[in-house]
């Protein structure tokens, strides 16, 4: 097998984490399985760079030294705002020689830049995606999903996201064995599949201020299959239906039950990836009742029918 050789991009004012998080992903398939990755870090100049948190890194070379790379990794941060326009020109320059390009997070911000995504769908940060469709409206930016794969050029949201991608990457070269033990490792997901959205339910509304709003909040997901209705949450809340869909509202920014139809649909299609369960039990378990409300709920939110998600998006075999 042909060893690949992974190059990281520095930059100052460069998220640490987006450029830690992927190579140790890479570092340890190199450690699993010895002569699969070169792993190599460059700065313009070859010098020192500061990362928005304070922290030194001390790349191996500078990017005119730097060989050809299999994959070339562009990380994101707060040096993306306002980066240094000799990045952009090596980007544009040595960005279509790689045979996989990666950004993470705002790093999506100089292959832009670079016109390296005009005409691709990619993602970024979800508090950049508009400024990002905004800035380069060449690109179809899509802001739901944590990672997206356009041909060669691939991608991701803010900081975890770019583990998953590593891992995906990983998986496609080595196999899945190898991504699985990595991933054990890290004590991270293998893996979270790309569609999956950067924000969960909890994270998409706000997190109620008063303690019985939040442990209703908590409630609703552990129990997607209760009796969710707006009367049963309200005496949970030891509120009137009225005044607890007022609140709830007023705190989280959305009503109980387009709450509770988020934390389903995120219950069923979680279950739908990662365990062999049938469509009928999914369906129960979720709160939906029967599968056709299920697929009603998955082709109204997620154009798809629930046995074709599963077809397409399921992180783990079914046996």
């Amino acid at each position: 097998m042909a060893q690949r050789t992974v190059l990281v991009l520095l930059f100052d004012d460069v998220q640490s984490l987006d450029v830690t998080g992927p190579l140790e992903v890479f570092a340890g398939a190199e450690q699993h399985t010895p002569g699969t990755y070169r792993i190599r870090t460059a700065s313009l100049d070859g010098a020192p760079v500061r990362t928005s948190s304070g922290l030194t890194l001390v790349p191996d070379e500078s990017s005119a030294e730097a060989r050809e790379p299999h994959t070339l990794l562009v990380p994101g941060g707060e040096g993306t705002r306002h980066p240094d326009p000799r990045l952009i020109d090596w980007l544009r320059e040595n960005g279509p020689r790689a045979e996989r390009l990666v950004s993470v997070c705002t790093g999506a911000f100089l292959l832009a830049g670079a016109g390296l995504l005009d005409g691709r769908r990619a993602t970024t940060h979800w508090a950049y995606c508009d400024t990002l469709a905004r800035a380069h409206p060449a690109v179809e930016v899509d802001p739901d999903p944590i990672y997206i794969r356009d041909g060669r050029i691939a991608t991701s949201a803010g900081v975890t996201s770019g583990i998953d991608l590593a891992l995906a990457l990983v998986e496609e070269d080595l196999g899945r064995d190898v991504a699985l033990a990595i991933a054990r490792h890290l004590v991270v997901f293998l893996r979270r599949p790309g569609n999956q959205a950067q924000f969960s339910a909890q994270l998409a509304a706000q997190t109620a201020q008063r303690d019985p709003l939040r442990e209703v909040q908590q409630w609703i997901t552990e129990h997607p299959a209760d009796d969710l209705t707006v009367e049963s949450l309200a005496a949970r809340a030891n509120l009137s239906p009225r005044h607890f869909a007022r609140a709830f509202q007023a705190e989280t920014g959305m009503p109980p039950g387009r709450f509770v139809d988020r934390v389903r649909l995120e219950h069923a299609r979680r279950l739908l990836e990662d365990t062999g369960g049938g469509i009928e039990e999914i369906s129960r378990t979720s709160g939906y009742g029967t599968p056709e409300a299920m697929r009603r709920a998955f082709v109204r939110t997620l154009g798809t029918a629930p046995a074709e998600y599963r077809r397409r998006f399921r992180s783990t075999p079914v046996h």
